[in-house]
């Protein structure tokens, strides 16, 4: 648009008319932009609602996965000694192990070195007998300190890992090189024999060397002997970690049920649910002061969804084949808050006294009968993408707010076009009124000049 001043000399009007104008004309713009504003905030407010629910669903998840309501742990006497985990087909007890001796790789180390990338080892390679045949790694002037050795030896993909280490019981020569198998245990063997190096600053050669072992511990008195410090084939379903030897010492481990996890698990759904509970209620504080606008409190949505929830707490699960029907009957209940409590003791008590109950309450039959299915159902009816409650709302919201762009854009289009014919209109009314008052200033002047002259011919005539 080109620039178009407006004075307002000529015509006397104020020169930010045009302005002023189009200010008041931007009302409805600025109407619009508040209903955008309050649009957003609810559609923020849905979309974090819709977050919730589907927390308490998730929540839910792990009950109705495979392990359920049967979870099992280990507990070992001494967790310095050995650790270890168990699946649902470990057979619960007790079992007492001793560790005679760990399993161990194949090592060897070289005498030492003043540093660790200066001396010069010489040229030549090392040769290992594994169990997948010889294997050699050759040195050269290039990479023929230990650190450089170390890394050819590593870079190899021979199953060799090797090191540099600093011993300081020697501090002229403290720094040697490291060799180790990959892996522990008797089948994992390799001989490290005679190095065959020349011209380096002084002779490399082993100083000592450990054959790889197999580990041997005694379960429950008999003796075992093991390829690794993870033993999989003494108990079934069992995963024992050995992390150190005490021979004489026997530390016992006990398979046994968890009912700490399942409780946890409950426990999160009971926070999930009382997310939303308190969400709800945040949304139905009003007072005086309130927008109303800006919040959900009092809107079917929020009305639809606490209608649902409390239906789901309150109301018996029919059909599951079991003496527990209620939440309630397990300890979760609904304080005066109007929030869930989960009473802990007496939901272990239950679990514990009644678990298959438990499970039936919960699990149903995975489809139709039981909690869980019901959860997922309501959850569903809400946030279900297609054709969800909470779902819809979002849509809807979502397209008032493009409505409201598209209007607001209309309108500021117009409103440019109009500020440019205001400007227009107002500029060729400014230069018309020059004109008119050039034109009047021209016919007072001629007015007083003919004046004049007639009044001096009056003069002359007398």
């Amino acid at each position: 648009m080109a620039s178009i001043t407006l004075g307002g000399i000529n015509t006397g009007l104020p020169p930010n008319l045009v302005e002023q104008i189009i200010e008041a004309e931007k009302a409805p713009v600025k109407n619009m932009q508040v209903r955008k504003e309050r649009d957003e905030t609810k559609l923020g407010l849905v979309n974090d609602l819709d977050t919730k629910l589907k927390a308490i669903e998730n929540s839910l998840g792990t009950l109705a996965s495979v392990k359920g309501f049967n979870d099992i742990k280990l507990e070992s006497g001494d967790s310095n000694i050995i650790t270890g985990t168990a699946d649902l087909s470990a057979p619960k007890g007790s079992w007492n192990v001793e560790v005679i001796q760990l399993a161990q790789k194949a090592a060897a180390i070289t005498n030492g070195f003043p540093d660790r990338d200066k001396a010069q080892i010489g040229t030549g390679y090392f040769k290992f007998n594994t169990q997948d045949g010889e294997k050699e790694v050759f040195i050269n002037n290039s990479n023929n300190t230990l650190d450089a050795a170390a890394a050819a030896i590593n870079s190899a993909g021979i199953g060799i890992k090797a090191s540099v280490i600093n011993d300081r019981k020697d501090s002229d020569n403290p720094y040697k090189l490291m060799l180790s198998g990959a892996n522990v245990g008797g089948d994992n063997n390799i001989e490290y024999p005679t190095l065959y190096f020349l011209d380096g600053d002084q002779d490399l050669y082993f100083d000592k060397e450990t054959e790889a072992q197999n580990g041997i511990i005694k379960l429950d008195g008999f003796e075992l002997e093991i390829n690794g410090n993870t033993v999989t084939d003494a108990i079934p379903g069992v995963a024992l970690d050995i992390r150190q030897a005490a021979p004489g010492r026997q530390v016992n481990v006990t398979i046994k049920e968890n009912r700490e996890a399942v409780s946890g698990k409950i426990n999160d759904f009971v926070k999930s649910m009382n997310d939303v509970l308190s969400f709800i209620q945040s949304q139905n504080q009003m007072n005086d002061k309130t927008d109303t606008s800006r919040t959900l409190g009092g809107d079917q949505i929020i009305r639809m969804v606490e209608s649902r929830l409390r239906r789901l707490i309150q109301d018996p699960q029919y059909g599951v084949g079991g003496d527990i029907t209620r939440l309630s009957q397990m300890g979760i209940e609904i304080t005066r808050s109007g929030t869930l409590k989960l009473n802990e003791d007496k939901f272990n008590q239950t679990l514990a006294s009644k678990p298959d109950h438990v499970k039936r309450f919960f699990a149903g039959d995975g489809f139709k009968v039981g909690f869980i299915p019901a959860v997922r159902k309501e959850i569903g009816v809400l946030t279900n993408s297609a054709f969800g409650a909470i779902s819809n709302r979002k849509r809807a919201l979502e397209d008032g707010i493009r409505r409201t762009d598209d209007n607001i854009a209309n309108k500021e289009k117009a409103l440019v076009r109009r500020e440019e014919q205001l400007r227009r209109q107002f500029a060729n009314l400014e230069e018309t009124m020059g004109r008119l008052k050039q034109q009047g200033t021209a016919v007072g002047s001629m007015a007083q000049n003919n004046l004049g002259l007639n009044l001096s011919g009056a003069q002359l005539h007398t």
